[in-house]
């Protein structure tokens, strides 16, 4: 069974196509800039062909279009027909309260993902176009599933996910958190307590999804008991561009004293906070990095905020769990930047943690393995996230006992 997996932006599609046979990639890709000038349409195989070209896309379908010439292509194809594709996964951001698990696509399911567009207005939009555009170059013949980044976080108490607003807010408008990269720390989680050799019921773990966005998250037993993402996804710590938790004063404050619109206020805290705004030189940490190694005091002074940070949030968390058996660091920044790693768990070594340097070195550029040490009294995991196939298994399971 060939599936194919979707994750549609407001500008972008990118896709993989899996073999669930032995859960294997047979190739990916990715259509940018869809509706703007200077389309750019990528595909790669498992074998090594590598399809680059520019074409614009006036919309969802178009990409679709794309999609499906390359996935058919004769000389980069890896299909003879859409037959061969059983089945597609979409990611979806936000399931608000509606969804609590990975659901069949019908067009009532649409219809309440398109209700939820208040709480993620660019995903939740660009997910219900890309639903509609696949169904319209596929044909609803194929099934077609979505799964939740918000689905994973939905076993949280009312004491975790209930903001201190009153109570009105959350009965007239949902406003509550909801944590976001839930099929990462799913995924990471069961795969921690398999390269553990335990059951997953019987651990307490702290999963570190750090990238360009990023959320901590408490599992006890299996379930979500907190994550540090919110009503939106610029809860939390220091991201990229996004602030992470601040004084709300903050924010009123600086809108009167600038004269700012919500909008514009908005635009900061998503887009010019964070590693960018205290850095000044990038969103991307491994601009800052090199910054910092340069002496770039902005950008050292962010690295320490945002490692200040994430202990932070994994120690509250340990409260919360009443221990920790095992850290798992995943994502971009989690995978692949040893030094955050060692300065976040140094922090936490009055707890017995211990970390093998030479091993956190080692776990880089996709490796998985454990970097603490055999006397670590907390097992600390790198572990490469792998989204694509917690959708791809999802939609298996669904199609197969339709």
């Amino acid at each position: 069974m060939k599936i194919l997996v979707i994750n549609a932006g407001s500008s972008s599609l990118k896709y993989q196509l899996i073999d669930m046979d032995n859960e294997s990639m047979v190739c990916k890709g990715n259509c940018e800039r869809i509706g703007m000038p200077g389309g750019i349409f990528t595909h790669k195989t498992a074998d090594g062909r590598e399809l680059h070209k520019n074409v614009n896309m006036l919309d969802h379908t178009a990409a679709f279009m794309q999609v499906k010439n390359a996935l058919m292509d004769q000389e980069y194809g890896v299909i003879q027909s859409l037959d061969e594709v059983a089945a597609v996964g979409h990611r979806i951001v936000q399931g608000g309260a509606i969804f609590h698990e990975s659901v069949l696509v019908t067009e009532k399911v649409i219809e309440d993902i398109e209700s939820l567009i208040p709480l993620a207005p660019l995903h939740n939009k660009a997910h219900s176009q890309g639903i509609r555009a696949c169904r319209e170059v596929f044909g609803e013949s194929v099934p077609e599933v979505v799964v939740f980044d918000t689905s994973f976080h939905a076993t949280m108490p009312p004491k975790a996910y209930m903001f201190n607003v009153p109570y009105e807010y959350y009965e007239k408008y949902a406003v509550r958190r909801y944590g976001f990269h839930g099929t990462s720390h799913r995924y990471v989680s069961h795969r921690c307590a398999q390269l553990m050799g335990k059951d997953l019921k019987d651990l307490k773990m702290i999963t570190c999804h750090l990238g360009n966005g990023s959320s901590i998250t408490a599992i006890e037993k299996g379930k979500v008991i907190d994550t540090s993402m919110g009503l939106t996804p610029l809860d939390g710590f220091m991201m990229g561009s996004r602030t992470g938790t601040l004084d709300p004063s903050v924010v009123t404050f600086i809108m009167e004293k600038e004269h700012l619109t919500p909008r514009e206020m908005d635009e900061i805290l998503n887009k010019k906070s964070g590693l960018l705004g205290i850095s000044g030189v990038s969103s991307d940490d491994r601009d800052v990095t090199k910054a910092a190694a340069e002496g770039n005091q902005r950008a050292i002074l962010a690295h320490d905020i945002l490692t200040y940070q994430i202990a932070k949030f994994i120690g509250g968390y340990m409260v919360a769990l009443g221990g920790c058996n095992s850290i798992v660091f995943t994502a971009g920044v989690g995978e692949n930047q040893s030094h955050h790693r060692q300065v976040v768990c140094d922090y936490l070594s009055f707890l017995g943690l211990k970390i093998d340097p030479e091993l956190n070195e080692q776990m880089v550029l996709g490796k998985e393995g454990k970097i603490s040490t055999p006397d670590s009294t907390i097992e600390v995991w790198v572990i490469p996230t792998n989204e694509e196939l917690v959708i791809a298994r999802d939609t298996k399971a669904l199609v197969e006992a339709m």
